[in-house]
């Protein structure tokens, strides 16, 4: 990708999970924030090819530090920051969590389903229900629900049964990309095809908004939601890791 795109989303991903927080130092994006979602909590590099002193690792540590906060950084694999990973490595980081980014045409996420999910413009009560649901971390999904709700530039997707929303997803729009976050199934509805119902509404969403390039993230782990992904024609775009200490 070029860097042009690079910074592009990584600054959309930013904006879609809605930090308390957020910094720019020395071409870091600095996410300062007290949840659970990695993404907003998280400095990232804007760009891959950049030699980074130490100095920007003290200014990054302290900012996380004068707010109660342990630093995180949000690394793409790569030679390119091989310098990056060989100093977060010395100052006592270790990396987890492979996640990998995606990227792709709404036209193919449209094609996914001919039953498309409905959109909303704000998220309710039974929308946001479906992330404290059973097989979900209720601290966590109360967090969510709370940072998607107020992403700027953003619809949401769900999907009713019986009176009861199952499945829901948001998009959020911005520097020339639709970004897709906060997929979520009811545990005992999985496998009926329900998350494909979400994307092609969120897809066709960006559509009606002139917005045909798409972007979300997956865990490397999460070998169905990958398999979804890939049906709809999304092709990854690099793997990264978040270096804890």
């Amino acid at each position: 990708m070029s860097p042009q795109d690079v910074e592009a989303i990584e600054r959309a991903t930013l904006a879609a999970v809605a930090p308390d927080h957020v910094l720019e130092i020395d071409g870091w994006l600095v996410g300062i924030d007290g949840g659970t979602i990695g993404r907003a909590r998280s400095a990232v590099p804007l760009r891959r090819e950049m030699r980074f002193g130490g100095s920007t690792f003290d200014r990054m540590e302290a900012a996380y530090r004068a707010r109660g906060l342990e630093p995180w950084f949000r690394i793409a694999d790569g030679p390119e920051l091989a310098q990056v990973e060989a100093e977060l490595t010395r100052r006592g980081y270790s990396p987890s969590q492979p996640t990998l980014v995606k990227t792709g045409g709404a036209a193919g996420l449209v094609r996914l389903n001919t039953a498309p999910a409905e959109v909303i413009g704000r998220p309710d009560e039974a929308w946001g229900a479906v992330f404290l649901g059973d097989g979900f971390d209720p601290v966590d999904g109360a967090y969510r629900v709370k940072a998607l709700s107020r992403s700027p530039e953003a619809v949401y997707a769900q999907v009713r049964s019986e009176g009861r929303t199952v499945a829901v997803g948001v998009a959020s729009f911005g520097f020339g990309w639709a970004s897709i976050h906060g997929m979520r199934t009811e545990k005992a509805r999985r496998g009926e095809g329900l998350a494909g119902r979400v994307l092609s509404g969120l897809a066709q969403a960006a559509l009606e908004r002139g917005v045909e390039r798409v972007f979300l993230q997956v865990e490397e782990a999460n070998a169905p939601a990958r398999g979804l992904y890939r049906r709809a024609g999304m092709a990854p775009a690099w793997r990264y890791r978040y270096w804890r200490p």
